[in-house]
């Protein structure tokens, strides 16, 4: 069959994401031992997942800073695939899951290494991730989501006439994203700024904690920034990685953000907050 050229560009766009992946995995490996990188697999995959500005970005940094482990960052034919991974069976999710993953991690010279996949998204995933990894385990970063609001609101993603996109060819603004219920698609594009952000914030919480089980640890940032040795301590236990590495590694996180709700927030946005996520930040003792 002759490639049309819709199949064509759709090609060449993969091709670009696998190569901004693997790019991006190899700047963060430098100069370590390609014996270790190339002549094993290893397949103890660790998923850090959670709302945007939640501190999976920050989580999975430290995690990756342990010599064992290497960061893929967002992973973005993964993030790309999503949307359509969603809907499909957990085994054939899996199986194109770990399909995408072992290509950036063998196109980054990685395989030997336990990687550190980032995605926000993969939460809505999770289950099939930890299915196409038998021996991976994954972090929820979980974060007040009146916090998050405010760090969504900064960025502005999802606000009305937000131009641009992301790195996975997704669109900002408030355009209906996979997450949104179905029957409420016309509901989020009218809704306030602040209300998407919330709604937002519970989609992506509510999917990572649906994946719950003894090889995902949710760890909040707000105890995170508390008790930083108690933090350490956990994911050491739960990822098989080093307690002090870790510790040292956490040791940027900082309470500056914790509670901003109070100063950033209007009462109109707090009501919105309250009103679209204000039963999981109950149910979270938020």
């Amino acid at each position: 069959m002759t490639p049309t050229p819709a199949s064509l560009r759709r090609s060449a766009t993969g091709a670009l994401l696998y190569a901004a992946s693997a790019r991006r995995v190899l700047v963060r490996t430098g100069a370590r031992d390609l014996t270790q990188r190339l002549t094993r697999h290893e397949d103890r995959l660790a998923f850090v997942v959670g709302s945007p500005r939640s501190g999976t970005t920050f989580l999975a940094g430290a995690i990756a800073g342990q010599p064992s482990f290497v960061d893929l960052t967002e992973v973005t034919p993964l993030k790309a695939a999503i949307p359509d991974l969603v809907g499909l069976p957990a085994p054939d999710a899996a199986r194109r899951i770990r399909r995408i993953l072992e290509r950036v991690r063998v196109l980054a010279l990685v395989p030997g290494v336990r990687g550190v996949e980032q995605t926000p998204e993969t939460a809505f995933i999770l289950a099939a991730a930890l299915q196409a990894y038998p021996r991976g385990r994954a972090v929820h970063a979980l974060r007040d989501g009146r916090d998050v609001v405010c760090s969504l609101l900064e960025k502005g993603w999802l606000s009305s006439g937000r131009a641009g996109g992301d790195d996975a060819r997704g669109a900002y603004g408030a355009r209906a994203r996979f997450w949104v219920e179905p029957e409420r698609l016309e509901e989020f594009e009218a809704a306030s700024d602040a209300t998407r952000a919330a709604w937002c914030w519970r989609r992506y919480v509510s999917a990572a904690r649906a994946a719950a089980g003894e090889r995902v640890l949710e760890l909040r940032y707000e105890e995170l920034v508390a008790d930083r040795e108690a933090a350490a301590r956990r994911l050491a236990a739960h990822l098989g990685g080093d307690e002090q590495a870790l510790l040292r590694a956490l040791a940027p996180a900082h309470a500056d953000s914790v509670g901003r709700w109070r100063r950033d927030l209007s009462a109109a946005q707090l009501a919105d907050v309250e009103r679209e996520a204000g039963a999981l930040l109950a149910e979270l003792n938020y």
